[in-house]
């Protein structure tokens, strides 16, 4: 198999997953390039959303805008969800929605941290993850251009590589990622977990990015992730990105990953994670 597609998109039927991982790619390209050539020197708030520590900035909005627009012009009958939509989710005719992350680890690019990445992925069926299929996704890291994708059924790839995510013969192997919330409740919740999680595994890693610590996942890089108050564009491409890679991705009690619970890597690994945190997670914490 190629690892880079280029036939043309359909415009009379139905595309293929090859067809749309290619398309993913050339708007995160798009994306990224935006964003290097316009970034400025020190990068500012524009606005926050579910706390003060949750923040947009204008390249938030930019970036959506831009996608959006393309996406107007090349699928104009296909819906679109994005994070920084005043209605986050508009609809289509074609059964497909394209779910958008236009910065995905704002807080990073805010610091010029440089673990932030874009995230497209498209989607067929409700714009719901408890109903739809994710058909084809692509991350890619901002300051150096890495490029993750893949196509439901063809594989995950990086800069032409085949990737495998790892499957360790115990959680004590597991080197694992996770994340925290805005909220202050929530976020003294996840630390309460951390004793539990943390003597069980090998170590973890906090690197800001759901959509880059699932593409570490897909190559390896990491073997486990768990992470609470995910929202479906932090999580569509980066998710398609580890199961084609082999993953699998659950929730706290469902097959599938939720706001509530979102737990990715092998199945044995993923089953040891989940009967942990079943034991210690309460399920009625604030949500963003």
């Amino acid at each position: 198999m190629s690892s880079s597609p280029k036939t043309p998109l359909h415009t009379d039927s139905q595309p293929t997953a090859l067809e749309l991982a290619q398309l993913c790619r050339d708007l995160a390209e798009l994306a990224q390039q935006h964003i290097a050539q316009h970034r400025p020197p020190r990068a500012s708030v524009l606005s926050t959303k579910t706390t003060p520590t949750d923040v947009v900035t204008q390249m938030d909005r930019d970036v959506e805008a831009l996608l959006r627009d393309r996406l107007r012009v090349l699928r104009p009958e296909d819906g679109f969800l994005g994070e920084e939509s005043v209605d986050h989710a508009v609809g289509g005719t074609s059964g497909l929605t394209w779910v958008v992350d236009p910065i995905d680890g704002t807080v990073n690019y805010l610091y010029g941290l440089p673990s932030y990445s874009v995230s497209i992925a498209v989607v067929e069926g409700q714009p719901d993850p408890q109903h739809w299929s994710i058909v084809a996704g692509a991350v890619i890291r901002v300051p150096d251009a890495h490029l993750w994708w893949a196509a439901r059924g063809e594989g995950a790839w990086r800069d032409g590589q085949r990737l495998a995510c790892s499957s360790p013969a115990s959680l004590g192997e597991c080197l694992t990622g996770t994340g925290f919330g805005y909220d202050a409740t929530a976020r003294l919740a996840q630390a309460q977990w951390l004793p539990h999680v943390l003597p069980k595994v090998r170590d973890l890693r906090r690197i800001g990015s759901a959509a880059l610590d699932l593409c570490a996942l897909a190559e390896g890089a990491l073997d486990l992730y768990y992470e609470r108050g995910l929202s479906p564009w932090d999580v569509a491409a980066g998710q398609l990105i580890a199961e084609e890679a082999g993953a699998v991705s659950r929730g706290l009690h469902t097959e599938y990953p939720t706001s509530r619970m979102t737990i990715v890597g092998s199945q044995a690994r993923v089953d040891d994670l989940q009967d942990i945190l079943r034991r210690v997670v309460v399920d009625d914490l604030p949500m963003p």
